[in-house]
C-alpha cells in the first residue's frame, strides 16, 4: 500500500511541474472497464488478464482535457507514470496533433 501511494503522490507533483510521461497500467487492474472508454485516443485495450496501455497513442489527453481521464476514473488506482517513457508537454502536443490529423 505504501508503495503505491508514494507513485501516486509521485504522479501529481509530476503532473504540477508539468513533467510528462507515458502511462502503464499495473498488474493490480480489475478488468473493470471503465478507462477503456474515457480515454480520447483510443490507446487504452483490453489484455487477457488486464488493460493495457498503447504508449504511442497515448497523450496524457494533452488536447482533450486537462488530466489523464483514466487516472481520474480508475477505482483501484493502477495506472501510474512510466519513467521510461518520459514525454515532454510540447512532445504530447505533437503526438495529440499527429493523431487528430491522422484520424
Amino acid at each position: 500500500m505504501r508503495c503505491r501511494a508514494k507513485l501516486r503522490l509521485s504522479f501529481a507533483q509530476l503532473f504540477v511541474r508539468r513533467a510528462f510521461m507515458a502511462l502503464f497500467i499495473t498488474d493490480q487492474c480489475v478488468n473493470c472497464d471503465v478507462c477503456e472508454p474515457v480515454c480520447p485516443n483510443g490507446a487504452i485495450y483490453a489484455g487477457i488478464k488486464l488493460y493495457h496501455i498503447t504508449s504511442k497513442l497515448c497523450t496524457e489527453c494533452v488536447g482533450h482535457f486537462d488530466v489523464p481521464q483514466c487516472v481520474e476514473v480508475c477505482p483501484v488506482e493502477c495506472i501510474f507514470i512510466d519513467p521510461q517513457n518520459i514525454e515532454t508537454s510540447a512532445q504530447l502536443q505533437l503526438k495529440y496533433a499527429q493523431l487528430v490529423n491522422a484520424g
